[in-house]
């Protein structure tokens, strides 16, 4: 096939949007449908594209992209917040992990580099994977879901100096003196790197955005982030260092900043994209010859890699004080290969660092690893039960039976699901109002704080039968589900259906996106943080502007009584997506201007057939002047304008009568 770069790239998206289509439905990670594309397209496929070094090319674009998103998440109070799990448990996975890999390499008579490269990148875990997975099962604030991303982070620290590490073993040539201080002057220019990002980020970084910001230019902004973010890696790279270490740098240095999230945005599409096409060059490498040729090392380095990884992390977590099911959660978690090993592996490839024949075969097992990785995810809990049957049923029940003996005499009482910072706030009203409720939370640090204080809080899985049991579902006149996590609202509306069908169960959730699907599992009422925020805005804003208090409470009291009605009709936008207008807006709101020889003219609007139309007229314009509410009696006119809400098709069909009559 043509070298023609743009062939390939047409070629490159055409088969990924096919195979990551499947992948969704499959519920497979996409990093794992790009690899399969490069193994497809790539010389030891198809051959569709035999030169790999433009599309390469591109693809360093990508892990660019990827250190600078990862670097603008990175966030030093999260950090120092979880000091222990990053420190701690972290320092001493990658430590050992790394340590007992490189034995086992050395035993096997490795290279000293290859066996560097190789426990450096067996070592780390799969951020984006396991990240994903844990907020998709509302597992991330759990013990071994903070256990398992204080690991996490520790491992995107140390990848700042393993990025550092691999060009600086590249330039020894195996020598150990010429290591020691190459790796010596490596280390300085990465401190003295660190030093001018740091001050650039604080001196030069924000006041420049702010000054773009001024300009108010999409296009202006998205070329300072692009510029800063190439610019950072063009700089470290210079230095002789990782042009990655440069662009995760400049992330952090900007995740300081007010425009974080604007920044986030604008590089999302050029980081989906080209971080894509790194996957794909990693599939490229992988041979279909290589895997059946090989195939039961492939699968025995696959299970030796999840084995030895998963032994070392249940130990550790165990002699830091975790209980035999959290250790075994977070080990199943955390026991596959990430995308920064496949990073430092593509880098050893790119400086010879890595033997071609055995360094496919380890990075074959390494891509076989990532892609059990969701699925041993997704079953951690059933797994762990699996494994310590007794030892998990025994910590559940003490669980369960603490909650039963401390609320044994509660009735009528509220069950709080989440205890954040809404839960703390609906808990002080119903506190001063003499209501007695139990709270269920899932973070252990939260927990233990408000339990020592007297509050009446426990940690439990409100989506558990046993221990909304313990909380007297039975007796209780109310649940409040108090965070915004739809995918965990869900799960708790479904078990508290299922074990009490009667109780009134009030949701929050952050927009009216999912509102539909919740009160379809169950939930009396759903409340939208968008509309709240709002009516609250539009409150402070009319005692500001001098309405009368009284006027104001009975317009708010007046909505909520409403259910949100008059908030739920909007004006559509050109961003607006209309599939997601029967969920986000439910109704839209429009205007019909009867033209000379529209069939409405000279009719009353009781003659209009609304209810038939599934239509509401709220107001008719006419002339300079709007009147609210039209009466039916109402004779319609040439130029009027007709204010009707409803669902767009509606809108549509009724638009149609009212010009043509039909």
């Amino acid at each position: 096939m043509s070298d023609h770069l743009l062939l390939h790239i047409v070629l490159l998206l055409g088969v990924a949007m096919l195979t990551v289509a499947v992948a969704k439905r499959l519920q497979f990670p996409p990093i794992l449908a790009y690899i399969i594309v490069g193994m497809i397209v790539g010389p030891y496929g198809f051959s569709w594209i035999e030169n790999e070094e433009n599309i390469s090319l591109l693809a360093e674009f990508g892990i660019v992209f990827l250190l600078f998103a990862i670097g603008l998440e990175f966030s030093i109070s999260q950090m120092i917040a979880m000091r222990k799990q990053v420190f701690g448990l972290g320092t001493a996975q990658v430590i050992t992990t790394g340590g007992v890999i490189y034995s086992i390499g050395w035993l096997a008579g490795l290279d000293t580099n290859t066996n560097i490269v190789i426990a450096a990148a067996f070592a780390l875990s799969s951020t984006a994977i396991v990240i994903k997975q844990l907020t998709e099962q509302s597992e991330i604030q759990s013990r071994h879901g903070r256990a398992t991303v204080g690991i996490l982070i520790f491992q995107d620290i140390i990848a700042i100096p393993l990025l550092i590490l691999i060009p600086a073993l590249a330039l020894s040539e195996g020598s150990d003196t010429s290591l020691t201080s190459t790796l010596a002057i490596a280390f300085l220019k990465g401190i003295l790197v660190v030093v001018v990002m740091h001050l650039v980020g604080r001196y030069l970084l924000r006041p420049l955005f702010h000054e773009v910001a001024s300009a108010k230019s999409q296009e202006l902004f998205t070329l300072a982030v692009l510029t800063v973010a190439l610019g950072s890696a063009a700089f470290t790279e210079e230095m002789g260092l990782s042009m990655t270490l440069g662009a995760f740098l400049a992330g952090m240095m900007l995740s300081e900043t007010e425009y974080r999230h604007q920044i986030e945005s604008d590089i999302r599409p050029f980081q989906d994209i080209l971080l894509g096409l790194f996957f794909v060059t990693v599939g490229m490498m992988i041979s279909i010859t290589v895997l059946t040729e090989h195939f039961w090392t492939v699968i025995g380095l696959t299970i030796a890699i999840i084995f030895i990884k998963g032994i070392i992390l249940y130990s550790i977590s165990r002699l830091f004080g975790k209980t035999q099911g959290v250790s075994a959660r977070i080990s199943l978690s955390l026991s596959q290969v990430g995308e920064f090993g496949l990073v430092l592996m593509t880098l050893a490839f790119t400086y010879n660092l890595l033997p071609q024949a055995e360094g496919n075969i380890l990075l074959t097992a390494a891509v076989l690893s990532m892609s059990i990785a969701p699925f041993m995810v997704k079953f951690n809990g059933k797994i762990a039960k699996y494994l310590h049957q007794n030892t998990y049923q025994e910590n559940h029940s003490e669980i369960e039976q603490t909650i039963e003996a401390d609320g044994k005499h509660l009735s009528n009482h509220v069950i709080l699901c989440g205890f954040g910072r809404v839960g703390q706030t609906v808990g002080r009203f119903l506190h001063n109002s003499n209501e007695h409720f139990i709270a269920l939370d899932m973070d252990i640090l939260r927990v233990r704080e408000a339990h020592d204080a007297g509050e009446n809080v426990y940690y439990g899985d409100g989506a558990k039968e046993t221990v909304l049991n313990a909380a007297a579902i039975d007796k209780a006149k109310i649940i409040i589900i108090t965070f915004s996590d739809f995918h965990a609202s869900l799960k708790i509306l479904k078990t508290a259906r299922t074990v009490n069908p009667k109780i009134p169960i009030l949701v929050r959730t952050r927009d009216d996106l999912h509102v539909n699907e919740l009160l379809e599992a169950g939930a009396n009422e759903v409340i939208p943080d968008t509309f709240e925020s709002s009516i609250m805005l539009a409150s402070h804003l009319l005692l500001l502007i001098g309405q009368s208090p009284r006027k104001v409470l009975k317009q708010t009291r007046s909505i909520r009584k409403d259910r949100y009605r008059l908030l739920e009709n909007f004006y559509p936008g050109e961003d607006d997506n209309p599939m997601e207008q029967h969920q986000v807006m439910k109704k839209i709101i429009h205007s019909i201007k009867l033209n000379d020889a529209a069939f409405a003219i000279g009719k009353r609007l009781k003659e209009m057939p609304l209810k038939k139309l599934n239509v509401e007229v709220t107001a008719i314009k006419r002339g300079q002047v709007r009147g609210e509410k039209p009466a039916p009696d109402t004779l319609l006119r040439a130029h009027d304008n007709i204010v009707v809400t409803g669902l767009p098709e509606d809108i549509e069909r009724a638009e149609h009568y009212f010009k043509r009559g039909k």
